[in-house]
């Protein structure tokens, strides 16, 4: 999205600076919703920075009508969380900050003046940009205007310091160039190798929320190779930076990281889904150690998936994702080696439907694409896996026995006829489903009791 450079200020921060200016306070708006909106984009979320303490802000609003509800989510900070007709806003005390033991968050806060002052801490000049309400004056002492015009991600002051203050920052500064398509300005960029000991006091969940952003963007290796460029990728995916290097002649055009972020891009860029981008990123991880040299010269990776399969699980369990995302990225990554042909039986294609799973079926058709295309930066033909999604379309259509629920038969069906609760059960239930899975026709309740009684026999005289 290009500069734009117009703000229209919402009625609701014209009556809110009422508000305040009728005490003799002033108010601005402050951080990423100005950054937005010069751009041309409608503001998000709402940040504020006034110089009336907490306690007057609260007393702002209570006596508001209508009247606001006020929360204390961070008034240690000099920062109150306010709802009003609508709206949720944090507001801020015009402060400055000193002493950042942890790597995150200051030691001390000082309430000061002017909100010049209180830009003076923040991250980069695009977010140290305020509009004093109610007119929208621009006050920008630090040039993030021009940043903006030019697309540039810059310090505020020294970078290093900056940096040094909160090791978030040199990640959020590549997260913002992959989501706004920003370069970092050079003593910005040059500034993340020296901080990364900051960065590593940063908690998992923090850097997790910043590498979910990136991903969510329209090419998230705006972000991951200066990662790599900056020492970031190897403290936080250290798994995925080792795959620099790892060349797979052949089929492949790409080494392994290259590989992998061609997928990851190409699943953005049309919009595939969170757990489908994840996968197309670390689908390959398990390359670096399942890597031989074949006899006639050229590498193979037998069993990757699996391999990469539990390695990513271990990266998303470290960074906190959930689990519930963590199960559909990995089963993703370790159904993600298929390779259909025409010879494929129709026995095949229902194994296929089980293996990965009726709700699926999209999901990992999609991740293939991502594969395909990173062989060598090439769009998959139009026909791609066009004969294997209309085989398993007529599967689905023809046949309803795709897990055991799905059996004329179940286990008490089974335990009527003298089969036992416990492994036994459980085996003979598998083998019938692999019986109608050769054939469809076998799923009735005499047939498939009959081909019970004959296991329950064969099993019981071993």
């Amino acid at each position: 999205m290009r500069y734009n450079g117009f703000v229209n200020i919402h009625p609701v921060l014209k009556e809110i600076a009422a508000l305040f200016n009728a005490r003799g306070r002033e108010v601005c708006l402050v951080g990423g919703a100005v950054r937005d909106m010069l751009r041309g984009k409608k503001a998000k979320d709402w940040d504020l920075a006034t110089d009336a303490a907490p306690e007057e802000v609260t007393g702002i609003f209570l006596s508001a009508r209508p009247r606001g509800r006020v929360f204390p989510t961070g008034v240690k900070h000099g920062t109150v969380t306010v709802l009003y007709r609508g709206h949720t806003m944090e507001i801020t005390t015009y402060r400055t900050e000193t002493g950042y033991a942890d790597g995150r968050r200051p030691d001390q806060v000082h309430y000061t003046a002017s909100i010049e002052e209180d830009l003076s801490r923040r991250d980069f000049t695009m977010n140290a940009i305020a509009l004093r309400l109610p007119k929208g004056e621009k006050i920008d002492p630090y040039g993030g205007e021009a940043d903006l015009k030019s697309r540039i991600i810059r310090c505020v002051g020294n970078p290093q310091e900056r940096f040094a203050e909160d090791g978030l920052r040199p990640l959020r500064a590549l997260r913002f160039a992959a989501q706004l398509s920003f370069d970092l300005e050079a003593e910005t960029l040059a500034a993340i190798p020296p901080a990364l000991e900051t960065c590593a006091k940063v908690s998992s969940e923090r850097v997790r929320d910043e590498i979910e952003k990136i991903i969510a963007s329209d090419k998230p290796s705006r972000a991951f190779l200066p990662m790599e460029q900056t020492g970031l990728l190897r403290l936080f995916l250290p798994e995925l930076a080792a795959c620099r290097g790892v060349e797979q002649k052949g089929f492949h055009r790409f080494d392994v990281l290259d590989h992998s972020l061609l997928a990851c891009d190409y699943a953005a860029a049309r919009q595939f889904d969170q757990d489908v981008r994840i996968a197309a990123l670390l689908h390959d991880v398990g390359k670096v150690p399942t890597r031989a040299l074949g006899e006639n010269g050229v590498w193979t990776f037998y069993q990757h998936e699996a391999e990469s399969e539990k390695i990513a699980r271990n990266i998303l369990f470290r960074l906190r994702f959930p689990n519930a995302l963590a199960d559909s990225v990995c089963h993703l990554i370790k159904e993600h080696m298929f390779h259909y042909t025409d010879e494929w039986s129709d026995a095949a294609v229902r194994r296929f439907i089980v293996r990965v799973g009726k709700d699926n079926l999209g999901k990992t058709y999609r991740l293939r694409m991502a594969d395909a295309y990173a062989t060598a930066a090439v769009e998959p033909g139009p026909n791609f896996l066009v004969d294997l999604e209309r085989r398993v379309e007529k599967s689905l259509a023809e046949s309803g026995a795709f897990s055991l629920k799905d059996l004329a038969v179940n286990g008490n069906d089974l335990m009527a006829i003298g089969i036992r609760s416990g492994k036994t059960l459980g085996i003979i239930l598998n083998e019938l489903l692999e019986t109608v899975l050769d054939d469809p026709a076998q799923n009735s309740r005499e047939t498939l009791l009959h081909i019970a009684g004959k296991l329950r026999d064969k099993l019981c005289c071993c």
